[in-house]
């Protein structure tokens, strides 16, 4: 029997903030920069290919921002098991399969779905993303760092995943985005609402007043 993969991200947690994520998104002047920069690499390089997909699905952009020719709507379901649709000339993925427990097989099941000649772009936080954050989190927590950060994919790991899961002529590149913030608070919020919250299964204990003073103290 095949081993199970470790339960890294919580399910429940995940669905949790996926529709906290989404309620967040209906309030005037929600942070949606992130999902708005996806949007713009989707649309640029489905230019420069000249893919003109007929069936196209998008799953992860939970602002609506992405808009491509062919888009069909679909209930969801469990990305990391084999897909109830397939046939799709373009697949986006946009963050969602940052916290999947089985990447590997999730990366199989979405090639799965593709129809011959079908175009997969999948949009995840690279290694190295939120390095502040990372810090003051590692200076708030002290002698006992806990885990607060999710684990992050980097270029060649990702170019050695799409090859495992069979996927023909893979390319992985990176693109960067610069934000500032002027309080801690700000930041934490922005990525509750793009649904990038802590979501593991195994996450650190709440900051106590100690810590969160030298968070706030790092910032």
């Amino acid at each position: 029997m095949p081993e199970s993969p470790p339960l890294i991200f919580s399910p429940r947690r995940k669905a949790l903030q996926g529709e906290r994520a989404r309620r967040l998104q209906t309030r005037p002047n929600a942070a949606s920069y992130l999902l708005a920069d996806i949007a713009e690499d989707v649309t640029e390089r489905l230019a420069f290919l000249r893919h003109m997909p007929n069936r196209s699905l998008i799953i992860g952009d939970i602002a609506g921002l992405i808009e491509v020719r062919g888009m069909e709507s679909h209930a969801a379901f469990d990305l990391e098991s084999p897909w109830p649709v397939t046939g799709f000339d373009l697949i986006v993925a946009a963050l969602a399969l940052d916290t999947a427990n089985d990447l590997p097989g999730a990366l199989i099941h979405l090639r799965g779905a593709l129809a011959p000649g079908g175009l997969a772009l999948v949009t995840m936080l690279g290694a190295g993303s939120l390095p502040i954050l990372r810090e003051i989190m590692l200076e708030a927590d002290g002698e006992r760092p806990a885990p607060r950060i999710h684990p992050q994919v980097d270029v060649r790991s990702g170019a050695h995943l799409l090859q495992r899961a069979g996927f023909s002529d893979p390319v992985t590149d990176s693109r960067g985005l610069d934000v500032r913030y002027r309080s801690l608070s700000s930041l934490v919020g922005d990525l509750r609402a793009q649904n990038l919250g802590n979501a593991l299964q195994q996450r650190g204990p709440a900051l106590g007043r100690n810590a969160y003073t030298r968070a706030l103290s790092a910032f």
